[in-house]
């Protein structure tokens, strides 16, 4: 879906749409509805997130989606209206309503003073239509906010409720019928008990199969309901054919047999089934109702006069200052202001170590304060926070389809009209090949191929193995943008990983500076260049050479890849690596060349400072290797993984960090567009590439790898850019992300086979190829029942993958 950069996105939350046959009818649905431009059925999400030409086309889509027989989470209230004097005030009152984003329809009745509203409650609640009313000079009477707020859980949760009554039900009202169809045929008034049971189990609990198979039809597509409705129809309409005609058949020399039990038991099964996926995917589901969870509901903000108030979260603004007592969740991304303490930041992290926060440092929502005190100011809240960002990004990742799903899909389109087609052929063959009992047992055969046939363990098999990766990485640290990613994982066979803040801490320190006389202009002269580079060496330089004073420059010119040169006194001076000397003609005095040596076999950073002449200084820098690397490279390398290593960094300092990370490929001196380069070479050696970095300078390079992976402590470029990022920048999360897609490529590959052979095997077996060998004939109730079960060990085999290490 390309979406308008403009145009926001229109999030409708669907109800029904359990496998990607039901999402595919939705999708051709709002392809037919006007002024919708774009449109994504997210299934794991259990939205669709649409853009349109007008407010008024969002009814239209919600409306479509309805008739297709599928439902979309809406909230329907109705309030008072306050300072309307007349009908046109109640006109003026109802096409503001009407205009708000994520209201579906709204109507004022002048007479009773009512608006009635229905609004989608992910985009929408009560206290903002009320403010769109006093917008206009009138106002809304909204009491208890919270009871109107119903929000999707609430609603979810009222349906799955409904689910299992209907459940309990069924199964209490087919058990008395399987006991006397199955033991007791022959007693008394047998076939008008088991009618009275079993009807209100096909005609009222299973009722939305009818309903949703019936608006299918008239929008000529079909789906699951589709077939549960043809079989326990048929059943149901043939038992009680025979229980009132049964001379037709005795004429015919043949018993009418009743099939009450199996249209009963049918749809109690399917509705069991139903009911234990739900529960499944419920679970699968709880990575995000666990990031969702790690925000408070209310903060202390501290008044202009010093006061405390106690403050809901939806109220707190920028620049608000927060006070966070001892064992306090954060609830917004901030600086702290005053005071210190460790905060326990391994919910975004996955790191244990709580990390101290002192003054002017960040701090960020979801994470829990240890033992201290300290009060903050609020730099992001609501949608902008980091966990928002998270929650967003999974929940848009637990959306996306992975390449697999493409040819699933096609399968899933035509699924059901190929079992119908079946069905019919089945019924067809007994017909003319099944004797005398051939009309029953052909209607039988059919219906037993009608109930086994399962497009929902197809359509689930992947979503819901997504959705569990997905949610796993996000609880270890692993942020995984969309599902093609976590596919491919998998596949990586060379690894590029970049050396600063990917390898090493990222935080380089000047550990010596050697100077050709000591002249304390040319030290001003340094520190005002590198005041003004962008490079993260030169901000080593500006903390070391703390107390010298700036100066006045000129012409300051910044040059990609080698340094930077300015104007000083009419005389150029330049700070930046050797290349830049020599391509200056500047010569370097032999006691800075000799000095420059030893650090260099050191695996120092050596930079130059000199004017336009001969070098004046040279500086050593170092950044630390982290602690985990090491374990990280030897980890990746035992998987069977080409490592190599790209820095923009000289040679011996390249070596030197090789040497002691044990990785055996490396390249010194890279630019920024050449590690893009480095890639492409790669993947035309047929190799499989992620490519780890942290930088805005990684960002090409990370756009044209196969799978890309941003440090979080990172530029937000590089994480807009990759696809994983991992927050606490730690590279052993990288082998433990490769092990997360191969458990969960392996998951989806188990349930689509199991889903694809049981449909195979059990379609045939249903129509009868085994009656001519054996004489067996598959009892549709079992039918139900493997079919219920189908759809549920999918599912429960998606959920393994939380329990693996």
């Amino acid at each position: 879906m390309a979406t308008n950069n403009n145009k926001e996105i229109i999030y409708l939350p669907l109800e029904d749409v359990e496998s990607e046959h039901c999402a595919l009818i939705v999708e051709k649905g709002l392809a037919q509805v006007k002024g919708v431009e774009t449109h994504k059925v997210e299934l794991n999400n259990r939205r669709t997130a649409i853009t349109v030409a007008d407010t008024e086309a969002v009814g239209e889509a919600v409306k479509a989606i309805k008739e297709l027989g599928y439902g979309v989470s809406t909230v329907k209230n109705s309030f008072p209206v306050l300072g309307m004097t007349c009908a046109s005030c109640a006109g003026s009152a109802e096409s503001i309503v009407k205009y708000q984003e994520g209201v579906v329809n709204a109507s004022v009745n002048f007479a009773t003073g009512n608006l009635t509203v229905e609004y989608l409650p992910n985009m929408t609640d009560a206290t903002k239509l009320q403010k769109a009313v006093q917008s206009i000079g009138y106002d809304l009477l909204i009491e208890n906010e919270t009871t109107q707020q119903e929000t999707l859980e609430a609603i979810h949760a009222q349906k799955f409720q409904k689910l299992k009554t209907k459940t309990i039900w069924a199964v209490i009202l087919s058990l008395p019928v399987v006991v006397i169809g199955m033991f007791f045929m022959n007693m008394p008034y047998a076939d008008p008990i088991m009618w009275a049971f079993s009807t209100p189990v096909v005609l009222w609990l299973g009722r939305d199969f009818f309903v949703n198979a019936w608006k299918q039809t008239k929008h000529r597509s079909a789906n699951m309901d589709t077939l549960v409705a043809l079989s326990t129809g048929i059943a149901y309409i043939f038992s009680v054919f025979n229980m009132l005609f049964a001379d037709f058949w005795h004429q015919r020399g043949l018993h009418a047999h009743v099939y009450f039990e199996a249209a009963a038991v049918i749809i109690a099964f399917i509705l069991l089934g139903k009911l234990l996926e739900e529960k499944a995917k419920g679970n699968t589901s709880s990575a995000i109702k666990k990031l969702m969870g790690l925000q408070p509901k209310t903060v202390i903000v501290i008044q202009a006069d010093g006061t405390e108030k106690q403050t809901a979260i939806e109220d707190v603004s920028t620049g608000d200052i927060i006070l966070v007592k001892p064992g306090e969740k954060i609830a917004v991304d901030g600086m702290v202001t005053s005071g210190s303490s460790y905060v326990d930041e391994s919910m975004l992290s996955g790191e244990p170590v709580p990390v101290l926060k002192k003054e002017n440092e960040k701090v960020f929502a979801g994470t829990i304060n240890q033992k201290g005190s300290f009060q903050f100011e609020a730099v992001k809240v609501g949608k902008e926070t980091m966990l928002a960002q998270i929650i967003k990004m999974v929940q848009d990742a637990q959306g996306s389809k992975a390449p697999v799903q493409k040819l699933v899909d096609k399968i899933a389109g035509i699924f059901v009209s190929v079992v119908i087609g079946i069905a019919i052929l089945t019924f067809i063959l007994w017909l003319f090949l099944g004797g005398d009992n051939g009309v029953v047992q052909g209607l039988l055969a059919a219906v037993t191929v009608l109930v086994i046939a399962c497009p929902c363990a197809l359509g689930l098999a992947t979503p819901t193995a997504i959705m569990v990766g997905v949610g796993k990485g996000a609880e270890k640290g692993i942020l995984i943008k969309d599902a093609k990613s976590l596919e491919l994982a998998k596949k990586v066979d060379a690894i590029i990983l970049d050396k600063t803040g990917t390898i090493t801490e990222g935080r380089p320190q000047v550990t010596g500076i050697g100077w050709l006389n000591n002249d304390d202009t040319a030290k001003d002269i340094l520190l005002s260049i590198e005041k003004q580079s962008e490079h993260p060496l030169a901000e080593a330089v500006v903390k070391h050479l703390d107390g010298v004073t700036a100066t006045q420059l000129s012409d300051f010119d910044s040059i990609t890849g080698k340094g930077a040169k300015a104007n000083y006194n009419n005389e150029t001076y330049f700070v930046g690596n050797k290349k830049l000397l020599a391509e200056n003609n500047i010569s370097i005095p032999e006691q800075l060349q000799t000095q420059a040596d030893e650090w260099g076999k050191q695996s120092k950073t050596v930079i130059w400072f000199s004017d336009s002449k001969q070098a004046l200084s040279v500086i050593a820098i170092s950044d630390k290797i982290k602690e985990t690397s090491v374990q990280a490279i030897k980890e990746m390398q035992e998987m069977g993984i080409d490592l190599y290593m790209l820095t923009g960094d000289n040679g011996a300092t390249a070596k030197a960090i090789a040497e002691q990370t044990g990785i055996r490929h490396y390249k010194a001196e890279v630019l920024p567009q050449h590690k893009a380069d480095f890639v492409k070479e790669l993947q035309q050696q047929g190799k499989t590439v992620a490519m780890v970095g942290d930088g805005i300078n990684d960002s090409t390079a990370l756009a044209t790898a196969d799978v890309s992976i941003a440090m979080g402590k990172g530029s937000d470029i590089a994480m807009d850019v990759a696809k994983m990022t991992i927050i606490s920048s730690d590279l052993t999360k990288i082998p433990q992300a490769i092990r997360l897609s191969k458990q969960t490529v392996a998951t989806i590959k188990q349930n689509l086979f199991w889903a694809f052979i049981y449909n195979l095997i059990g379609i045939p077996i249903a129509a009868g190829i085994l009656h001519p060998i054996n004489g067996f004939l598959l009892n549709p109730m079992i039918a139900g029942a493997a079919m219920a079960l189908s759809s549920v060990s999918v599912v429960s085999n998606s959920l393994r993958l939380k329990w693996k290490k």
